[in-house]
């Protein structure tokens, strides 16, 4: 436990050193712990510290570990943050309390048809690298994608991107900055361990860190 409370308390120190530097309120950063391929005994001693938002990238690993640990800590705020298959919606919406990763029409469907029973807050995931293999909807395509998520009752908050690996990241950050002010959105989702503290300094309202919280991730 000690050694889950002295990485937290790193990251949290490291994201309000940033968001000072930026003029910011650290207070408005969400830290999403990013808790894929970790089992529960891995993520309990955050739990136990007091962190409540986690992330997970499939809707299979969140079903197994989730659930019982929802139970006995039933404040936790469960991110979707993966790619998420159109035919895994439903489930999603019933699961977790918000999905980050909404960038294509067929995935809007099926989450609009969850919505009534299953309020999900949601952001738009934008292809910012132009990296197909990443997911994420294509920078020319945002304005039509916002509006569907609004005609389906699954209006997103905010923009998220996953820059491409071994660049700068900042110019991908304050493009997506850019992007989500042009639909008047105020969320970001941006910044992972090798790079939050950019991202909070050019505004990342939600950042998903994985490593530098838990080590490096076991092998499938």
């Amino acid at each position: 436990m000690e050694k889950a409370e002295q990485r937290l308390e790193a990251v949290r120190t490291a994201i309000t050193r940033a968001a000072k530097v930026a003029g910011r309120d650290p207070s408005k950063i969400t830290l999403i712990a990013v808790s894929k391929m970790h089992e529960p005994d891995r993520i309990r001693p955050l739990l136990e510290v007091g962190h409540r938002d986690f992330g997970e990238n499939r809707v299979q690993e969140a079903q197994r570990k989730w659930p019982a640990l929802k139970e006995e800590f039933p404040d936790v705020r469960l991110h979707m943050v993966g790619r998420l298959q159109s035919n895994k919606a439903a489930d999603a919406a019933g699961l977790f309390d918000c999905i980050h990763s909404v960038d294509r029409s067929s995935l809007v469907k099926e989450l609009g048809k969850a919505a009534a029973d299953h309020p999900t807050r949601t952001f738009l995931q934008v292809d910012i690298g132009e990296e197909e293999q990443k997911g994420g909807c294509p920078i020319g395509e945002i304005g039509a994608l916002h509006s569907r998520m609004e005609e389906a009752g699954i209006a997103p908050t905010g923009l998220m991107c996953i820059p491409p690996a071994g660049t700068e990241a900042a110019p991908y950050f304050a493009l997506l900055a850019k992007l989500a002010g042009e639909q008047g959105l105020a969320d970001l989702s941006m910044g992972m361990s090798a790079d939050y503290e950019s991202a909070v300094m050019l505004g990342a309202t939600h950042v998903r860190v994985g490593t530098a919280l838990f080590g490096d991730r076991p092998s499938p």
